[in-house]
């Protein structure tokens, strides 16, 4: 006769932050792969307001598109850009800056001559950045540490 197998149940907690957690899938992977970026423009000034900064939240929503990564989170301050951004395990953390801050930077260019008077050079954005791996623990810190640089 066999011997009946127990099997244990697991019971696990489901918070809010499980309902809201996006995979992506591959052909042969499933990633999440979240990074905060911040990065400020040339010299730091005071330049990221009114029509540029919703420009540049619409360009930098058209990068994400066409490179199929997601922005989470995007806080535009007047001085620099927060940005949580989930991108695909194949594109390296530089290579999503330099698309963003590159296409970016050659636009806003193009379309505010009158920036001119405050950056002078070829760019628009000064040359580091910031980048940090988010977990899925961290993440709900760092939505409202963006959210709240609003408020600020």
């Amino acid at each position: 006769m066999r011997a009946l197998r127990r099997t244990k149940l697991v019971r696990r907690r489901i918070t809010c932050h499980d309902l809201y957690v996006k995979y992506k899938k591959g052909s042969s992977t499933t990633h999440r792969v979240l990074i905060h970026l911040i990065f400020c423009p040339k010299y730091r000034r005071r330049i990221l307001i009114g029509k540029v900064s919703k420009r540049i939240r619409g360009l930098f929503q058209q990068a994400c598109e066409i490179n199929k990564w997601e922005i989470e989170e995007l806080g535009v301050q007047k001085d620099h850009v927060h940005m949580l951004i989930q991108i695909n395990p194949r594109d390296s953390i530089s290579k999503v800056v330099q698309l963003l801050k590159g296409g970016s930077s050659r636009v806003i260019r193009k379309e505010y001559p009158e920036l001119e008077e405050f950056l002078w050079g070829d760019s628009f954005w000064s040359d580091g950045y910031f980048a940090e791996s988010i977990g899925s623990k961290s993440e709900t810190t760092m939505r409202r540490y963006i959210k709240e640089q609003n408020k600020s």
